[in-house]
C-alpha cells in the first residue's frame, strides 16, 4: 500500500467534510447553537479525525502490522482512538456549555470515547483505506507488467547464440565455390537481422512478418545443408489478418528441427501448416542423434513467453516417428 500522502487524499478528505458538516449545521442551527460550538467544534472534530486517520494509514499499518504484532497494533489502535476522540469531545462538551457533572469518567469514558471514535473515523478511514489499497494494486500491476515486459526482452535476447557463427562459415565456403550464392545468402541473411533489430523492442509480431521470415530462414537451412532438410509451408487460403506470434517463434520452431534431427540417408521433412487458430510444424525424425547435446532451451524459452501474452499454452507430441508443436495464434482485436 503506497503510504504517501498525495493531493488527491486531500481532496477525498476534504469532499467528505464539506458534505459532514453541511448536515451537522442543520442540527446546530435546530438546537441553537453557540457561536463559539462552530467555530470549535468542527476544526477540533477535522483535527481529530485526519490525525486518526493518518497515524492508521500512514504510520500504524504499514510499520506495525508489517512486523505482525498485531496485540500491540490493537493497544495502540485503542489509544490512539481513545486520545484524539477524547480531545474532541472534551473541547464540544465545553463550548456547548454543558453540566460537567454529567461528562463520563472513568470506564464510561473509555466507552464511550470508542463508540464515537468508531462511528465518525469508520467512513471516512474506509474510504482512504479503499482508496490506497486500490493505488497500491494498481502500482503493483504496473510493476507486474514491467517485469513482464523486461523478461519477454530477456528471452527474446536468449537466440542461439551460435547463428551468427554457423552462417559466416557457410557464408565463407560459399564465397569460393558459389559466388552468386554467397550474394544470395549476403541478401537473404542482412534481411534476417533486419528483422531481429526492428522487432528487438516488440513482443509479438504480425504472422505474415513471420512467415516471411521463415521463407529467409528456410533458405540458410538449405544453403547450409543442402538437401538434409525438406520445408514446406501450407498457408494457402488462410486469412492471416489480425494473428500474431510471439517475435521469433517460427525462427525457435525451425531451430529445434534442425537441433534435433540429423538426417540419416533421408532427409528430415518439416511442414509448417496454418489454421485461423493455430500454427503447427511436424517433422519427420532421425535414428541419429545429434553431436551436440541439447537442454531443449529453445521450447521451454517460448512456452514461458506464451505464459506472459497468453492464456493458451503449446501442444507438444512426441511420437516414435514424428515430432509436432502447435503454437496458438495470438489475437489482438475481438
Amino acid at each position: 500500500m503506497n503510504t504517501k500522502l498525495n493531493r488527491s487524499d486531500l481532496y477525498i478528505l476534504i469532499v467528505y467534510f464539506v458534505v459532514s458538516y453541511i448536515i451537522q449545521i442543520q442540527d446546530y442551527i435546530d438546537r441553537d447553537a453557540l457561536i463559539r460550538e462552530y467555530l470549535i467544534d468542527f476544526p477540533i472534530e477535522t483535527f481529530s479525525i485526519c490525525s486518526t486517520i493518518f497515524l492508521f494509514v500512514f504510520w500504524l499499518i504499514p510499520k506495525i502490522v508489517k512486523e505482525k504484532n498485531y496485540v500491540f497494533f490493537a493497544f495502540v489502535g485503542i489509544l490512539i482512538l481513545i486520545v484524539f476522540t477524547g480531545i474532541d469531545y472534551t473541547l464540544g462538551f465545553w463550548s456547548g456549555n454543558n453540566d460537567w457533572k454529567r461528562f463520563p469518567t472513568g470506564f464510561d469514558f473509555i466507552l464511550k470515547m470508542l463508540d464515537i471514535g468508531s462511528r465518525q473515523v469508520a467512513f471516512p478511514f474506509a474510504l482512504l483505506l479503499t482508496k490506497k489499497f486500490y493505488e497500491g494494486q494498481n502500482n503493483l500491476l504496473l510493476i507486474e507488467k514491467q517485469q513482464k515486459e523486461n523478461e519477454l526482452k530477456l528471452l527474446r535476447s536468449q537466440i542461439d547464440p551460435h547463428f551468427l557463427f554457423n552462417n559466416l562459415n557457410t557464408l565463407d565456403s560459399l564465397i569460393d565455390i558459389d559466388p552468386e550464392k554467397a550474394k544470395e545468402y549476403i541478401n537473404r541473411l542482412s534481411l534476417i537481422y533486419r528483422y531481429l533489430i526492428q522487432t528487438k523492442d516488440s513482443e509479438v509480431m504480425e504472422l505474415s512478418e513471420e512467415l516471411n521470415f521463415a521463407e529467409n530462414y528456410i533458405f540458410l537451412i538449405k544453403t547450409r545443408f543442402e538437401n538434409d532438410y525438406v520445408f514446406n509451408v501450407n498457408s494457402e487460403g488462410t486469412d492471416t489478418t489480425d494473428s500474431f506470434l510471439p517475435t521469433g517463434a517460427i525462427q525457435t520452431l525451425l531451430e529445434n528441427v534442425v537441433k534435433h534431427n540429423k538426417p540419416n540417408k533421408t532427409p528430415i521433412y518439416a511442414t509448417i501448416k496454418i489454421d485461423d487458430k493455430v500454427l503447427s510444424i511436424v517433422n519427420t525424425k532421425s535414428d541419429l542423434k545429434p553431436g551436440h547435446i541439447s537442454f531443449g532451451t529453445g521450447l521451454d524459452n517460448l512456452k514461458i513467453r506464451y505464459s506472459h501474452l497468453s492464456n493458451k499454452e503449446i501442444l507438444i507430441i512426441n511420437t516414435e516417428k514424428e515430432f509436432k508443436v502447435t503454437v496458438p495464434l495470438i489475437k489482438l482485436t475481438n
